[in-house]
């Protein structure tokens, strides 16, 4: 990651649907308040037919002058199609046609392509490919007819030996060490960096044996300087049948140019199509950022996801390690893509692109508004001894009073009939798929937890193993805990009960969580069922579920669900003395319960 204190953006809209999600996207910039100036420049097929060069001089000038560029969408054509387009000035001694991408790609050496797969809904999981950007098989050393040189080398097989030179192309595979050192080197350094346990080589050893040996004594080279890091080589085949089948098993899977490019929209589909893929392009001085979709030319007008462009930006900010906005964008269209709020038409909707991306942006806003509490601990005594009068049922209405989501879906209580409220304390635990022998002491966090805290695990939805059972009941108890909230399972289930301690959990499982899992990180924002819970926010949990409230709202969340508990009480008072439920609902501005009224008011 890095940083700028004042960050250049180049806009480059390009082509199809490039400019449409691009601009569609570039408004959250104005409420992001960072230090970002953007400015537009032009690139893609209009700049090829008008000017002989998809990326024309003054686009390369604003290039200079800028952190990083972020790219729309490029068309690109075969050879034949590519000449006819050309203005018919251009047509009489045409210039030879090299793709925009890689232009970038060569001239300011992105060796690096990164695109980053999770989990959008549905089961967890969160892998990244690193792909080599500059040579592999997509070098540029492509020919028809063959290199006399290469003849001379091919003549050797019988099978090929008397074949004319029209009738024969080839593609050279180039590797350099220096090259696939720096790429290995990137895939570690990023799988460190995020905490990410393996690194998978992603290669065709069986075929292409010497250049994948050459490969390979590169790769464990580099993989000895990391030995907390698994490291391994699986077939590119192989691996895409299990990116499908398994993704949650993947960390950081590194490869040559075209295997990486086919693996990326392996990973693309993983997460649910084109239209949620970002990647970025990543070199020593230079970067950009683009959706993995393309300009999509067939698609009618305002009908494409923008999804892939925000996630493009979250990449973007995460680079130059604006972590706060980058994550918070990436949880607002993970919550408008799992509740389908004014989604596109692939998502089985019928918003316009824009709508979609107003939606996204709205989503921003509220999380950004509902993630600013102060980060103290203690409830004040009137503050518990008001929770404690209230339900989850007046809260969540309270909540949605206020325009806020903060309603936690399947986490249900080990044991009904009790209540818990409480700051947050949050944890994130990293599930490792191959069990290890060392005991990786996961648990000892607790020590560290202040009193009447709500421990809150985020376990990433993991019920194949749980992180709670009677061994951290017992701590939690010696230390005054409030409760836990786990995004995952528990297990002693009879244990907790009768020491009568409130957990909340996604299920109840038995299998242990020690070896299976490694602690990530302590009081960082953590991202529930697309609910942000900050260290600090309120947890509220009784019998029908758990609620996070921003601790910066609890008093004013407190008084609405007040006044929705008398309004609804006065209702029921009311129908108990043979009024209409249509009169008391009048009577008593079931409308709008948390605002009160004259005939439900009393002194507090």
């Amino acid at each position: 990651m890095k940083s700028r204190n004042h960050l250049k953006i180049a806009l480059l809209p390009g082509d199809g649907i490039g400019p449409e999600v691009l601009n569609a996207a570039v408004p959250i910039f104005d409420i992001l308040n960072l230090p970002i100036t953007l400015q537009y420049g032009a690139i893609g097929w209009q700049c090829w037919k008008r000017e002989g060069n998809p990326i024309p001089p003054a686009t390369w000038k604003l290039i200079q002058e800028t952190d990083a560029a972020l790219l729309g969408a490029i068309t690109s054509k075969p050879l034949r199609e590519a000449i006819k387009e050309l203005s018919p000035s251009l047509q009489k001694e045409p210039p030879a046609y090299v793709s925009p991408l890689i232009q970038l790609r060569q001239q300011l050496n992105l060796y690096a392509n990164v695109r980053p797969c999770f989990a959008l809904s549905g089961a967890p999981f969160d892998f990244c490919i690193v792909r080599e950007n500059s040579e592999g098989l997509y070098a540029g050393f492509d020919f028809h007819p063959l290199p006399a040189a290469w003849r001379k080398v091919i003549q050797h097989d019988p099978r090929w030996a008397n074949l004319d030179a029209q009738e024969l192309s080839g593609t050279l595979r180039l590797q350099t060490a220096p090259n696939l050192r720096r790429i290995y080197e990137f895939a570690f350094k990023y799988a460190e960096q995020k905490n990410i346990q393996r690194v998978t080589l992603a290669d065709k050893p069986n075929v292409l044996r010497v250049s994948s040996h050459f490969a390979r004594e590169i790769f464990e080279k580099t993989a000895a300087s990391y030995p907390h890091i698994q490291a391994d080589i699986v077939n590119v085949d192989a691996l895409a049948l299990w990116l499908i089948r398994r993704p949650q098993q993947f960390g950081v899977i590194v490869a040559e140019n075209m295997f990486g490019d086919i693996l990326s929209d392996v990973g693309a589909g993983v997460m649910g199509g084109l239209g949620f893929a970002p990647s970025a392009n990543i070199g020593a001085h230079y970067c950009y950022f683009e959706p993995v979709h393309g300009s999509a030319p067939l698609l009618a007008p305002n009908r494409a996801n923008p999804s892939a462009m925000f996630l493009s930006i979250s990449l973007l900010l995460e680079h130059f390690n604006f972590t706060h906005q980058a994550a918070t964008i990436r949880d607002a269209v993970t919550h408008v893509v799992q509740r389908k709020e004014n989604v596109t038409y692939d998502l089985g909707g019928k918003a316009s692109t824009e709508e979609m991306a107003h939606q996204i942006i709205d989503t921003y806003t509220r999380l950004t508004r509902t993630s600013t509490a102060p980060h103290k601990y203690g409830l004040t005594a009137m503050q518990k001894s008001e929770l404690a009068l209230l339900c989850t049922s007046e809260l969540s209405d309270a909540l949605d009073a206020c325009g806020i989501e903060g309603a936690l879906l399947d986490v249900k209580p080990v044991q009904h009939g009790i209540k818990m409220f409480g700051p947050a304390f949050t944890v994130e635990f990293i599930h490792d798929e191959c069990i290890g022998k060392e005991f990786r002491n996961a648990a000892n966090y607790i020590d560290e937890v202040p009193k009447d805290s709500i421990l809150v695990i985020d376990n990433k939805g993991n019920i194949e193993c749980t992180a709670w059972g009677a061994i951290l009941t017992r701590a939690a108890l010696q230390h005054g805990l409030a409760g836990t909230l786990l995004n995952g399972a528990t297990r002693d289930s009879a244990f907790i009960r009768e020491a009568n301690y409130p957990v909340f959990s996604k299920a109840i499982y038995m299998r242990s969580g020690k070896n299976r899992i490694r602690l990530g990180a302590i009081q960082q924002p953590v991202c529930i069922n697309t609910i942000t819970i900050n260290p600090g926010d309120i947890i509220f949990g009784d019998d029908d579920g758990v609620l996070v409230l921003p601790a910066r709202l609890l008093d004013e969340l407190i008084a609405k669900a007040k006044n929705i508990k008398r309004t609804e009480n006065s209702i029921a008072q009311a129908l108990d003395q043979g009024v209409s439920l249509k009169k008391a609902r009048a009577d008593y501005r079931y409308d709008q319960p948390w605002i009160g009224t004259l005939n439900n008011q009393e002194d507090d």
